[in-house]
C-alpha cells in the first residue's frame, strides 16, 4: 500500500501534467494561425541576433535551425563564400538578405513553407569594377546571446557551434579552452532518443555504465563515474531526476569534458570526469504543433506532443508545451515500463529584460530489472543474453517534479544581471537487489523493499560585464550559488532464494513496507566565483582566469532515532586558468587548467577494529591539465585533446581510513562532425586512455589499471541522404570498447565488446503536411556483452537488440 507522501506525491503529479496538458490545448486553440501560400505568419516579426562573420553555408543552416526555418539549397552554392558580421533586430527574411549581401544569392519561398537559394538575375547582380552607391548607415540595436538565444546548429544539424560553459554563459567552441559537444534536438529526434544514455551513445568519451534494464542511469566521462543528480538544467544541479533524465523537453544536451567545479560550483555527487548539462526548449517565432507515435520492442507503444507559440505584438511571449507517454513491455525479457512526462516552458524576451519558467513532472513505472548490475566473487563469467533481468521480482516507481526560474537584465548594454532559482521533489518506492554471483553464475537473489526521497533546491545570481583596459577587451563574470538537499532513506530485506545469471528466478519481494521515510541527511553547498575572460590581438588570443570558493555543510542522521551521527563544515578553492590562441581564422589551440571538488567520504562502520569509524573528510580536489587543437573546415570540424586528471583515493592503512591513494587517467580524443561530402555527415571519434592507480594503501595494486577504465573507445556514426530517393537517409553507428578490469588487482576482466546500430528515416509531404518517418535498431547482430562498471564494483549487461519505429508530423 503506497505511503501517504507517495499518494500525495502521485496527485501533486497529476495534476502537473493535467496543468501542462490545459496548456497545450490552450496554445493549440489560440495560436493557430497561419499565412497563406506557406509564407509564416511572423515572417515579419523581429527577433535578436548576433551572428559572428563565417562560411556561408555553415551560417546560413545554423540560423535555418534555430529560427524553425525549412531551408534547403545546393550547398556548391555557397562554398567558398563567407557570411557578414550580423548584429541586430530582424525579420526571417531580413536576416538571410544581411547574410547574403554580396554573395550573388537571394533568399526565395517554395510555396510549401519551406525556402531555398538561387543565384540573383544577372540585371540584380553588381558587375565587377561598376560604381556602387553608398547606402546611408543604418542603426542596429545590438542584443547578448541572452536566455532564448542558442549557438545556432553547425554545419548538418546535429551538433551546435557552441554551448554552455557555467558562469561563462555560451561559448563558441572554437572560442572554448575546453573539449566540448552540444547534441541538438535534431539529433535527439532523429535517432529516437528518450533519456540522456540514448544521446551518449555517440560520444567516444562517454559510457553507459549502467545495466540497461536498471531504474537509476549512470556515465563515464574520461573513466571517471557521473550519475543522473550531477545532470544540470540551464546550469543548475540537482534539479532534474536522480534515475533517469529524459529528453522530451531538451532543446540542446551539453557535454563538457573535465573537471568544472570553477564553472559550475560542486555537483551533488563531485563528478570529475565531465559534466552534462539540459537546454530546455523555447518557443521560436513560427507556431509548432508536433505529434509523433512510435514503438518500441517488445511491445511498448509511445507517444509524444511539442506544441510552441509566441504572442504579442513583437512575439515577447514564448509557451512551449511537451507531453509524452510510454507503456507496455520493453526489450528485456519479463519487463515492463510505464512513463508520463509534462513539461511548460515560458518565456518573455524584452528589450533589455530576459524571463523563463520551466515546470516538469515525471513519473516512471518500471517493472522487473530495477536492479544495479551482477557483482562477482571469482571470474567474470560470459555473459548472458542481453535481455536477462536478474530479479524479475524487483521493481521502481519514482515520481519527480521540477520548477525552475530563470532571469537577465541589461543594465547597460555592456552590462547584465542574471540569476536562476529551482526546485526539485523526488520520490521512489522500490524493491531493489545487489547480487553477489560465482564464476559459475550462481547467487542468492534478495530483494529489499525500500523508500527514498529528495527536497532540493539550487540557486545562482551574478553579473558579467564587458569592458576594454587599452587594447584589451574584457568579459568578466561574478556569481553567488548555493545548493541544499535534504533526504530520507528506509528499507525491510526480503528473504533470499538461489539463482544463476542465465536462468534466474521469480525473487519474492519483502512482506512489509517500510514504515516510514526519516530523514538520512542535509547537504548546503554555497560559493562565490570570479572570472575573467580577457582578449587580445582582434579576439586571436583568449585568456580565462577564475577562482570559486565553496563552502560544503553535510549533516548525517540515524533512519532509527533521528539523532545526528556525523556532521562537517569545510571549505576550499578551486582556481582555473585557460588559453585560447587562433593563428588561422579557422584553427584554435588551447590549453586549460582546473580543478573539480567533490564532497569527502566517511570511514566505514561495518569493518572491525578500524581505529576512526565514521569519520568525515575534507572535501577533496582533483586536478586536469589539458591542450588540444581544433580545426574547422568550413563544413566539418575535427578536435583532438590530450588530458590528464589526478584525484585522490580513500584506502585503509594500519587499520585507518585515510585520503592517501591516487588515480590517474591520461587520454587522447579524436572528434569529428559536420558534413564531410554533400548529404553525409559524420558524429563521433576515438578516445585513448590509460587509467592508473599510482598511489594504493597495498603496494602490489599500485601501477594496475583503474577499475572500469578500458584503454580504447571508439564511436563513428553517419548519415547518408540518398540520391535515389529524395528524403530518404540510411544512418549507421559502430561502438567498440576495449578490455575493463572490475577489481583493483586487475584478477576480474570484461572482454572488449562492439555494438552496430542502424537506422533510416523518410521525410515527405501527406495530405500537405511535413511527415517523418523513422526506423533505429540498436545492437543490430543481438550481441551479448558485460558492458562496463557501475559504482565501483557491479558488472552491467549490454542493450539488447532493440527496435524503434516512429511517425512524427507536424501540424
Amino acid at each position: 500500500m503506497p505511503s501517504i507522501r507517495a499518494r500525495r506525491a502521485e496527485r501533486r503529479l497529476h495534476q502537473a501534467i493535467r496543468v501542462a496538458l490545459l496548456g497545450l490545448a490552450f496554445t493549440m486553440a489560440t495560436g493557430a494561425s497561419h499565412a497563406a501560400d506557406g509564407v509564416p505568419a511572423s515572417s515579419a516579426a523581429k527577433a535578436p541576433y548576433r551572428i559572428p562573420a563565417g562560411p556561408l553555408g555553415r551560417t546560413l543552416s545554423g540560423v535555418a535551425v534555430n529560427a524553425g526555418v525549412a531551408l534547403s539549397f545546393d550547398s556548391a552554392l555557397t562554398d567558398g563564400l563567407t557570411s557578414p558580421e550580423v548584429s541586430g533586430s530582424y525579420s526571417v527574411p531580413e536576416v538571410f538578405s544581411r547574410l547574403l549581401e554580396g554573395s550573388g544569392l537571394e533568399f526565395v519561398g517554395r510555396g510549401d513553407g519551406s525556402y531555398t537559394l538561387r543565384r540573383q538575375p544577372a540585371e540584380a547582380q553588381v558587375p565587377a569594377g561598376a560604381a556602387t552607391q553608398t547606402l546611408p548607415a543604418v542603426a542596429v540595436t545590438a542584443e547578448r546571446l541572452g536566455a532564448g538565444s542558442l549557438p545556432p546548429a553547425y554545419e548538418g544539424g546535429q551538433v551546435a557551434t557552441g554551448g554552455r560553459l557555467g558562469m561563462l554563459g555560451n561559448v563558441d567552441v572554437m572560442d572554448a579552452p575546453f573539449n566540448i559537444t552540444s547534441y541538438t534536438s535534431r539529433t535527439i529526434e532523429d535517432q529516437q532518443v528518450h533519456s540522456v544514455a540514448g544521446i551518449l551513445a555517440n560520444d567516444p568519451s562517454v559510457r553507459v555504465s549502467s545495466t540497461n534494464s536498471t531504474h537509476n542511469e549512470a556515465f563515464q566521462i574520461r573513466g571517471f563515474e557521473i550519475f543522473s543528480p550531477d545532470i544540470a538544467i540551464n546550469g543548475l544541479y540537482g534539479l532534474l531526476s536522480p534515475y533517469r533524465v529524459t529528453t522530451e523537453y531538451a532543446e540542446r544536451i551539453e557535454v563538457l569534458k573535465g573537471p568544472s567545479a570553477l564553472l559550475g560550483g560542486i555537483s551533488p555527487n563531485g563528478s570529475i570526469g565531465g559534466g552534462i548539462n539540459i537546454v530546455t526548449k523555447r518557443a521560436a517565432d513560427e507556431p509548432l504543433t508536433r505529434l509523433s507515435a512510435g514503438y518500441m520492442s517488445d511491445g511498448q507503444l509511445t507517444t509524444h506532443a511539442d506544441i510552441g507559440r509566441r504572442f504579442g505584438q513583437d512575439k515577447e511571449f514564448g509557451v512551449r508545451v511537451n507531453g509524452a507517454y510510454r507503456d507496455g513491455d520493453t526489450a528485456m525479457d519479463g519487463q515492463s515500463q510505464r512513463l508520463a512526462l509534462g513539461s511548460v516552458g515560458l518565456d518573455y524576451r524584452g528589450e533589455r529584460v530576459r524571463l523563463s519558467l520551466d515546470a516538469i513532472a515525471q513519473a516512471e513505472h518500471l517493472k522487473g530489472g530495477a536492479e544495479f548490475g551482477m557483482r562477482f566473487s571469482g571470474a567474470v563469467p560470459a555473459a548472458p543474453r542481453a535481455s536477462t533481468v536478474f530479479l524479475p521480482g524487483s521493481y521502481s516507481n519514482a515520481y519527480n517534479r521540477t520548477v525552475l526560474a530563470h532571469g537577465e537584465f541589461d543594465l547597460t548594454p555592456d552590462v547584465t544581471l542574471f540569476g536562476s532559482y529551482g526546485t526539485l521533489n523526488a520520490d521512489r518506492h522500490a524493491a531493489l537487489g545487489a547480487p553477489l554471483a560465482d564464476a559459475q553464475g550462481n547467487f542468492s537473489a534478495v530483494l529489499s523493499r525500500e523508500r527514498r526521497y529528495f527536497d532540493n533546491a539550487s540557486g545562482e545570481a551574478g553579473i558579467r560585464g564587458r569592458f576594454h583596459t587599452g587594447s584589451v577587451r574584457h568579459q568578466l563574470s561574478a556569481s553567488v550559488s548555493r545548493f541544499e538537499t535534504e533526504t530520507g532513506f528506509s528499507q525491510t530485506l526480503g528473504t533470499p532464494v538461489p539463482s544463476n545469471i542465465y536462468h534466474p528466478a521469480p525473487v519474492p519481494q519483502p512482506q512489509a513496507d517500510p514504515p516510514g521515510t526519516p530523514k538520512t541527511g542535509t547537504t548546503r553547498a554555497s560559493s562565490v566565483a570570479l572570472a575573467d575572460t580577457l582578449s587580445f590581438a582582434d579576439d586571436r588570443v583568449l585568456l580565462t582566469l577564475g577562482l570559486r570558493r565553496q563552502q560544503l555543510k553535510v549533516t548525517n542522521f540515524s533512519a532509527a532515532s533521528g539523532a545526528q551521527t556525523s556532521r562537517y563544515d569545510e571549505s576550499a578553492t578551486t582556481p582555473m586558468a585557460a588559453v585560447v590562441v587562433k593563428p588561422l581564422s579557422n584553427l584554435s589551440l588551447y590549453a586549460n587548467y582546473i580543478e573539480g571538488l567533490t564532497q569527502g567520504p566517511t570511514a566505514p562502520t561495518n569493518i572491525p577494529g578500524l581505529a576512526n569509524p565514521g569519520q568525515m573528510f575534507a572535501p577533496y580536489k582533483s586536478k586536469q591539465y589539458e591542450v588540444g587543437a581544433k580545426m574547422d573546415f568550413g563544413r566539418t570540424t575535427a578536435t583532438v585533446s590530450l588530458f590528464q586528471i589526478k584525484r585522490p583515493n580513500s584506502v585503509i592503512r594500519d587499520n585507518t581510513f585515510t585520503m592517501d591513494g591516487q588515480q590517474r587517467n591520461r587520454g587522447i580524443e579524436l572528434n569529428v562532425f559536420g558534413e564531410a561530402a554533400r548529404g553525409v555527415r559524420l558524429l563521433g571519434g576515438v578516445a585513448l586512455l590509460d587509467g592508473k592507480v599510482t598511489k594504493a594503501a597495498t603496494p602490489a595494486l599500485e601501477g594496475k589499471t583503474a577499475v572500469g577504465v578500458p584503454g580504447l573507445q571508439l564511436n563513428l556514426g553517419a548519415e547518408w541522404d540518398t540520391p535515389f530517393l529524395p528524403g530518404l537517409t540510411l544512418t549507421a553507428r559502430g561502438i567498440r570498447t576495449s578490455t575493463q578490469y572490475v577489481d583493483a588487482a586487475n584478477t576480474q576482466q570484461l572482454p572488449g565488446w562492439t555494438r552496430f546500430d542502424v537506422g533510416a528515416r523518410y521525410a515527405t509531404r501527406i495530405a500537405g503536411r511535413p511527415i517523418v518517418l523513422r526506423a533505429n535498431i540498436e545492437n543490430l547482430f543481438d550481441k551479448n556483452y558485460w558492458s562496463g562498471v557501475y559504482g565501483g564494483s557491479f558488472v552491467s549487461l549490454g542493450s539488447p537488440r532493440t527496435l524503434m519505429l516512429s511517425a512524427t508530423v507536424d501540424f
